[in-house]
């Protein structure tokens, strides 16, 4: 029996809904759009035209991967973050709404500095520093990421959001020291793994069987890599520069301490829009 598009989003809505899908409203219309090749609002618009078949039958197909676990982003191979849509595939994770927290933070450092050079470490699709370069017309960033896979992420999302000009994507491992070449920075930002080994089997399956492990994989207690930049990536920064992370549930104070041990001061910890304490923060002293 044919349908309507609105009806189809509806039905497929109260599905993902009755089968306890989180942001099921958001599942149900990206997946419409997808199969349908609309935006959403061609979506909208074309809401009282009765769908094809082979538009419906696509529907059932990605809703059936979907409740078998598959994250919608990687459904439909892109993502919104901060306000701009990203290119997303199995290489690099999902952005969360939760790092918009850290963005922001960044982006509220890095307004008030003159041309600033700015790293983000670990920087998977590029989310963070390309919002920050988005948000801040003066500031040159660096995406900094071992992966090539997700460098070639990077890549596409920094010619997507039209900042070639003042966005790098550039090979680093966190855990290594940083080479001379990089020069210094008056922000480093970082998402970087930080879910203790032990607890990712334990993860929901969208998470443990479709994101990548080494962006999850933070060592024995999560803070490796906390550890590493705090240490290795020091002298990357100017003194008087700022150093954000973001953090795991009950990690905020171990950074803190991680970060006042390397010699960073004017430390702060925010919560994200759940309560959790989800960025640290700061400044890099003269001495240690």
């Amino acid at each position: 029996m044919a349908i309507t598009y609105n009806d189809l989003y509806l039905d497929l809505r109260q599905k993902l809904r009755l089968e306890q899908v989180e942001a099921y409203t958001l599942a149900a219309r990206e997946i419409v759009c997808y199969a349908a090749g609309k935006t959403r609002q061609e979506l909208q618009r074309d809401g009282r035209l009765y769908v094809p078949q082979d538009v419906e039958k696509r529907v059932q197909e990605l809703t059936a991967r979907h409740l078998a676990g598959e994250p919608v982003a990687y459904l439909i191979g892109e993502w919104s973050f901060y306000g701009l849509d990203l290119d997303i595939n199995e290489s690099v994770l999902i952005p969360r709404i939760d790092t918009e927290v850290l963005a922001e933070k960044t982006i509220e450092f890095v307004s008030k500095c003159e041309h600033a050079r700015v790293l983000d470490l670990c920087a998977g699709s590029g989310c963070i520093g390309l919002a920050v370069a988005k948000h801040c017309p003066g500031s040159h960033v660096v995406l900094g990421e071992k992966s090539e896979a997700a460098l070639r992420i990077c890549r596409q999302n920094t010619r997507r959001c039209g900042l070639t000009e003042r966005v790098i994507p550039w090979q680093v491992d966190a855990l290594e020291r940083p080479s001379p070449q990089l020069g210094e920075f008056d922000c480093i930002v970082s998402n970087p793994p930080y879910i203790p080994d032990g607890d990712i089997a334990g993860l929901d399956v969208s998470v443990r069987d479709y994101e990548p492990m080494m962006a999850l994989r933070g060592g024995e207690d999560g803070l490796d890599f906390y550890r590493a930049i705090c240490e290795k990536w020091r002298d990357a920064l100017r003194v008087g520069g700022r150093l954000l992370f973001e953090v795991g549930i009950g990690q905020a104070d171990d950074v803190l301490r991680i970060m006042r041990a390397a010699g960073f001061g004017d430390n702060t910890i925010t919560e994200d829009t759940g309560g959790v304490a989800r960025v640290v923060a700061g400044t890099l002293c003269d001495e240690v």
